[in-house]
């Protein structure tokens, strides 16, 4: 029997989650508040929902790919939210990247109606989810896990369950940290071997299989000396979960100064007009970004 699955959110990520999941098979539902980016799926072989309680409405999952918390509790708990059309028992795998506070909370109301609830936000972005080989952190109870670990196998090559509520999105944060911070040491390095006339070019292929190596090394240093930037994320989205790591790390007195810095290097550049643009061009803070950024 072909599953059946929601999908509330057809942004970018969500877009990308949405046409892996119907080209593996999935009988898919979804619903946006903007009808263009469902039309997309729906030429894939994706339904369109006329709400969010539409598109769950016998669904044997639901899957969020929001942007906000206040945007997660409007979709589930809102009119024509989630909870109104969900069966009992059925689990909501929120795969959105917010703060860990409010998703135990968010957890709490959705079991409080019956509903289990699963974070698991991801990483790999979507390149990655179009193949299937999304990296997922999940936090939740193990059962209602297990039922999303099922589900999101046609997504995901690697989904760890980190604890409790909360605790996948604790794990984006620090995937975050790892990243944001990795991003501008790569743009810095490749800045240095552009003024120092070296091919950055050429560092991915000299230092693989050493200790600086890494798949964020190999991916980006050949993007950000092309100046490639296209887009499979954003500048502002960083962010957004920079600052969520920073409010994480002050509620645990954790001294976090590189991680501070490094949001604020990013709102400069969101500051700038460069927050919709991808990840990538954090290079402009390094190539010039004296002469194009506001003093």
């Amino acid at each position: 029997m072909t599953e059946t699955l929601a999908l509330i959110g057809a942004g970018a990520m969500g877009g990308a989650i949405g046409a892996r999941l119907v080209a593996t098979g999935v009988a898919l539902r979804a619903f946006d508040l903007d009808t263009e980016k469902v039309s997309a799926l729906v030429a894939q072989g994706a339904k369109a929902a006329d709400s969010a309680a539409d598109a769950a409405r016998g669904a044997d999952a639901v899957i969020l790919s929001l942007n906000s918390p206040r945007i997660v509790e409007a979709a589930v708990f809102g009119p024509e939210g989630v909870v109104a059309g969900a069966a009992p028992g059925t689990v909501i795998i929120d795969m959105s990247s917010i703060d860990p506070a409010a998703t135990r909370a968010l957890a709490a109301r959705a079991e409080d109606a019956g509903l289990g609830w699963v974070d698991s936000p991801l990483s790999g972005g979507i390149p990655k989810a179009s193949t299937g080989e999304l990296t997922l952190m999940q936090g939740g109870r193990a059962a209602d896990v297990a039922r999303a670990q099922a589900v999101l196998a046609r997504v995901a090559s690697n989904q760890t369950h980190m604890g409790p509520a909360g605790a996948g999105q604790t794990t984006k944060l620090i995937n975050q940290v790892l990243c944001g911070l990795g991003f501008l040491a790569v743009a810095e390095a490749t800045a240095l071997a552009e003024a120092s006339g070296v091919d950055a070019s050429r560092i991915p292929q000299a230092l693989r299989g050493g200790r600086a190596d890494s798949a964020l090394l190999q991916e980006y240093m050949p993007r950000f000396a092309a100046r490639d930037y296209r887009r499979t994320g954003r500048i502002d989205n960083m962010v957004k979960d920079l600052d969520g790591a920073v409010d994480a790390a002050r509620a645990a007195q954790v001294s976090m100064p590189m991680t501070a810095l490094c949001s604020e290097i990013h709102r400069m550049l969101t500051a700038a007009g460069l927050g919709g643009e991808d990840q990538a061009a954090v290079m402009e803070y390094f190539a010039g970004a004296g002469r194009r950024l506001p003093k």
